[in-house]
């Protein structure tokens, strides 16, 4: 009788899922497991947004894992994005909300349907803001969905206090260690995927989970959670360094134990914690650490790094890599203004220490003519989960686990910024190869650059497909077995080629001061 009820549900699932006939005209209605959704059918995709993929987090499901979204009758509006996370603006962009129902996703596709039976392959986008800010409605997913012919979700996730408090109280009656909400979330989506993405024309078993920054630090603490494996099938990282370690239980429950304490919750500190306004919380939470938290349970029980050196991960191919002038973003936050040589001293001697000769003699202010941007290099380069050298040791650590590596710099300096500071080069910034895979999202590109996001949209929707990034009219990217087996990734004749990033930037000297 057991095995008859199992073959009763797998069939149900399957009648759910069943997509339209490859001849039939695409509808703007879909069946989900929890009901009808209406998009819109556009010129060349279809659009649904705000799929409600797991309950409200509010009330007494504030600092709890995600809960199944109940059924709706009738059909659905799905075509306004759902509410973002609670967060604070960032001096870049966006606004601030306080609003916790924002458990939502967004699925792109093209119009062309599923062949000979199967599924388009799936690219699910976290984004990036530090775990703190952003939204998936800022990113434009069509040009992925149709020039690759993938389905693409992009989903929303707790940010800051909700998502990334670790307190023990949290935990009481729960099977998950605290903190690592946000990262529920987005495995609670991918299980959505799972579920309900063969009736939007996608292959439930060819999945990619990609993100930038924050969005790939989540994508790397995948890689390495055992309660994520099988829910995608390829990884992309886009600017953090996988094996760059992330918060400790004991670490991460300290300092819940200071916040609480610090917003009067010392004693009864769930229920106590669970009454404040989310403003409140917000406020207190600024400058602490929003990112997963290795051990305590079976979301991530270990340090990345431990996983994959240990070889037990969710042992799929990856794509990973970083942008060539990461850090200069925020040295232009940090200093807003030009500085002086003496500044630039003082920050190599209180950041290095010991070895801050070695440092300014290998990067000499004379060098700059804006000394923003040798504080940037230095970091660039070394220091930090966005690191040119760190990223080299993560390409490494993959390719001996034996997963299919393929690497990349992204290299545009007329790339549009991300933020944009008036008589400073930003170069190839944090994040300025967004606007390639997502267009218009920072401002327009000319026709080199077009050309260019063309390539990346290629690269990036074959990898999805079968693991081996290829596109149209552009160089071949060699699978990662040495450092020099980097894609560049800029506009132009002989933008696209291969470099020996830890060459360029001493990756060998760093190592010889900070191993």
């Amino acid at each position: 009788m057991r095995l008859v009820r199992a073959a009763a549900v797998v069939l149900s699932v399957t009648m759910l899922a069943t997509p339209a006939a490859a001849d039939s005209p695409p509808s703007a209605q879909v069946r989900t497991d929890k009901g009808v959704v209406r998009g819109e059918v556009l010129q060349d995709h279809r659009a649904f947004r705000g799929i409600p993929y797991a309950e409200p987090p509010v009330g007494a499901l504030r600092w709890r894992p995600p809960q199944p979204a109940r059924p709706w009758p009738g059909v659905r509006d799905a075509t306004a994005f759902g509410s973002q996370c609670a967060q604070i603006a960032e001096v870049y962009g966006g606004r601030t909300t306080y609003g916790e129902d924002c458990l939502y996703l967004n699925v792109t596709t093209p119009l062309k349907g599923p062949l000979k039976g199967r599924g388009l392959p799936v690219m699910v986008w976290l984004h990036g803001g530090g775990n703190v800010s952003g939204n998936a409605a800022g990113y434009d997913l069509a040009k992925l969905a149709t020039r690759g012919d993938v389905v693409v979700v992009s989903v929303n996730y707790r940010l800051g206090v909700l998502g990334w408090l670790a307190h023990p109280a949290l935990e009481a009656g729960e099977r998950y260690q605290s903190g690592n909400y946000g990262l529920l979330d987005q495995q609670a989506a991918l299980r959505w995927v799972r579920r309900n993405i063969a009736a939007f024309g996608g292959d439930p078993g060819n999945v990619t989970l990609f993100g930038q920054s924050a969005g790939a630090a989540d994508t790397c603490a995948g890689l390495a959670s055992p309660t994520a494996a099988g829910l995608f099938h390829k990884a992309i990282a886009q600017s953090y360094v996988c094996s760059f370690p992330m918060r400790t239980e004991a670490q991460a429950e300290a300092d819940g134990a200071r916040f609480a304490g610090a917003v009067g919750c010392a004693a009864e500190a769930a229920a106590c914690l669970r009454a404040l306004p989310v403003k409140t919380l917000m406020e207190a939470f600024k400058d602490r650490s929003p990112y997963p938290v290795a051990g305590g349970d079976r979301v991530l029980p270990v340090q990345p790094r431990e996983a994959f050196e240990s070889g037990r991960f969710n042992r799929v191919p990856v794509m990973l890599g970083n942008t060539l002038d990461e850090m200069r973003l925020y040295a232009a936050l940090i200093y807003p203004q030009p500085i002086t040589a003496a500044q630039y001293e003082k920050f190599v001697r209180d950041t290095y220490g010991a070895h801050a000769d070695q440092i300014l003699a290998r990067y000499p202010a004379a060098g700059y003519p804006d000394l923003r941007i040798a504080v940037a290099t230095v970091l660039t380069h070394a220091t930090g989960p966005l690191a040119t050298c760190g990223h080299q040791k993560a390409f490494g650590l993959f390719a001996k686990a034996g997963v299919p590596v393929y690497a990349y710099q992204f290299a545009d300096r007329t790339a549009p910024p991300l933020y944009d500071v008036p008589g400073y080069e930003e170069g190839a910034q944090h994040g300025t190869e967004l606007t390639y895979l997502f267009p218009g999202l920072l401002g327009l590109l000319d026709a080199e650059q077009t050309r260019l996001s063309d390539a990346m949209a290629g690269y990036w929707t074959s990898f999805a497909r079968d693991g081996r990034p290829a596109a149209a009219q552009a160089p071949r990217w060699p699978r990662f077995r040495g450092s020099g087996d980097v894609l560049s990734l800029a506009p132009g004749r002989g933008g696209i080629h291969p470099v020996d990033t830890a060459e360029a930037s001493h990756c060998a000297f760093w190592d010889s001061i900070q191993p």
